[in-house]
């Protein structure tokens, strides 16, 4: 959490600037899938966590590390790291926080039932996590892992007491939500709302606002009007359309700052037939022709980015050559934008033996990523113009994720988050060869394996000198590019709107919380 903003709310709260029971309303994009906080590694679980349970260690955008529960934290050898945790927090229901919980934690978040996005990945080098007392936990590694802050924090850390008697719906009826955040939990209604209030025993700076009503609105266009409306007083993923007439309206402020997330297509890598690949005369293909390079190749070359950019998106986002945003860590500056020409992927068609092209269908959620299944609908004319004659199916996220999950689709739709700020977090979840086991792979839809991507994940982990970390990176941006083992298309821009007077900065990622929103002074 950013120290500094409750700070300025306390002194603006002392100096009567602002109401001290003032409530807060936020007009959010990403749906929840639970209040449990390891059960899915989803953008929109992930920011209401934020709200009630802290992690061991706060990283933020660009893999800044920040004291959380943790105070100091070093390395004792390659493959031993102590952490020195605070000893003045307790739990919302008066329970000291001690080492055993993060244990517990760690062990919980390798395998909560019912799980279709893990955390299990963040936790792949830990070997064993011990309280050495109660305010010190040693955790030891099966390799050396300079990385190995930075990945568990995206831990959020439950109680041991409410967690070992609570399952995922304990927490989605607020039973067992009794965190170290600084909000308290008061209600949830799936797909509409979660109620929260102020934490008075919070061991932090007393957040700002006394309760928080953290609405779901799927709909930009719906955003917007609670906005406008005065039915909420912060909204986030502004719709394109609106970006402009909101700038232009006095009683609003807008707030655009770089992202991190990239719009991603996924090929199944699936062999034999699949039901949403056929011939031109509907029948199912024996071979699965995206195994062949050649057509990956074609279908990426066959998208117009720059039109997408400027037409769909109405130059909010960014285009992208790989899943990693110019700038970041692990970026390969010498990996080209990828041209656009119909006439080039029509060759490389015939060259795979499909000179006629053949029938394709993308999946795309409709009510998770911003502009993604206008965009998925852009594609499709563009693949068809080369003779794979595309069609577009939306489909609500609670179908889509388990299906996706299990590479039923063609090709699937994603957008990742890249919320470490370095490569290692995408090459991680969406490029190594799937492995539960090992934590690889959760987010790989549709089951890409390359045996030197996965090798350069092996080197990029031991690999302590930040330099050659990052070299091995980019050689990796490198592989998946000529392999075109996913098909990226843009990277989005944070887009926040709030009512005149509000304030909002980034926190991680795009990530939306209570936290980032303050009066303007």
């Amino acid at each position: 959490m950013n120290r500094l903003l409750p700070i300025v709310a306390a002194a603006l709260l002392a100096t009567g600037v602002i109401a001290s029971a003032q409530t807060l309303s936020i007009g959010f994009a990403d749906p929840i899938s639970s209040v449990d906080p390891e059960l899915n590694n989803h953008a929109g679980d992930r920011s209401l966590a934020l709200h009630f349970w802290d992690s061991i260690i706060n990283s933020r955008d660009g893999g800044k590390l920040e004291p959380a529960l943790a105070s100091s934290w070093k390395a004792l050898d390659d493959k031993t790291w102590e952490f020195k945790l605070r000893t003045d927090i307790k739990w919302q229901d008066g329970t000291p926080f001690t080492a055993e919980d993060i244990v517990f934690a760690f062990q919980r978040a390798r395998n909560v039932p019912g799980s279709v996005a893990s955390y299990s990945g963040a936790l792949r080098t830990v070997e064993s996590a011990t309280a050495k007392d109660a305010a010190t936990l040693i955790v030891k590694t099966n390799t050396p892992n300079p990385m190995l802050p930075l990945e568990i924090a995206s831990i959020y850390i439950v109680s041991k007491l409410v967690g070992e008697k609570s399952k995922t719906e304990d927490y989605n009826a607020g039973r067992a939500v009794v965190g170290t955040g600084p909000y308290k939990f008061v209600s949830y209604v799936p797909g509409d709302r979660t109620v929260f209030e102020r934490n008075p025993g919070y061991y932090g700076p007393k957040p700002l606002w006394e309760k928080v009503n953290y609405r779901f609105i799927n709909n930009g266009a719906a955003r917007t009007a609670a906005l406008l409306a005065g039915d909420v007083d912060v909204i986030d993923k502004v719709a394109v359309t609106d970006v402009e007439k909101l700038r232009k309206d006095p009683k609003v402020s807008v707030y655009t700052y770089p992202g991190l997330r990239v719009l991603l297509l996924q090929p199944t890598f699936k062999a034999g037939p699949n039901e949403f690949i056929t011939d031109n005369a509907g029948k199912p293909l024996e071979k699965n022709p995206l195994l062949d390079v050649r057509v990956r190749q074609a279908l990426s070359l066959a998208i117009n980015r720059k039109a997408i950019v400027d037409r769909v998106l109405q130059g909010t986002v960014t285009e992208a050559n790989q899943w990693m945003p110019k700038g970041s860590f692990g970026y390969n500056p010498d990996v080209k934008d990828i041209a656009y020409s119909a006439e080039q992927a029509k060759k490389l068609l015939a060259e795979a033996g499909f000179p006629q092209g053949f029938q394709i269908a993308i999946h795309v959620p409709g009510d998770r990523y911003p502009q993604a299944p206008e965009t998925v609908q852009a594609v499709a004319q563009f693949w068809s113009r080369i003779g794979v004659k595309t069609s577009v199916e939306v489909v609500p996220w609670a179908v889509y994720s388990g299906r996706a999950n299990k590479n039923e689709y063609a090709v699937s739709v994603i957008a990742w988050g890249n919320g470490t700020g370095e490569a290692g977090y995408g090459l991680l979840q969406t490029l190594t060869t799937p492995d539960a086991k090992r934590g690889r792979g959760s987010n790989n839809w549709g089951r890409y394996s390359n045996e030197s991507v996965d090798k350069a994940l092996d080197a990029a982990t031991v690999e302590f000198d930040a330099r050659r970390r990052e070299a091995v990176f980019r050689h990796a941006a490198k592989l998946v590019t000529d392999d075109v083992g996913q098909i990226p298309l843009y990277h989005y821009q944070n887009i926040w709107a709030a009512k005149k007077g509000l304030k909002v900065v980034p926190l991680l990622s795009d990530r939306t919380t209570a936290m980032q929103v303050t009066p303007v002074k």
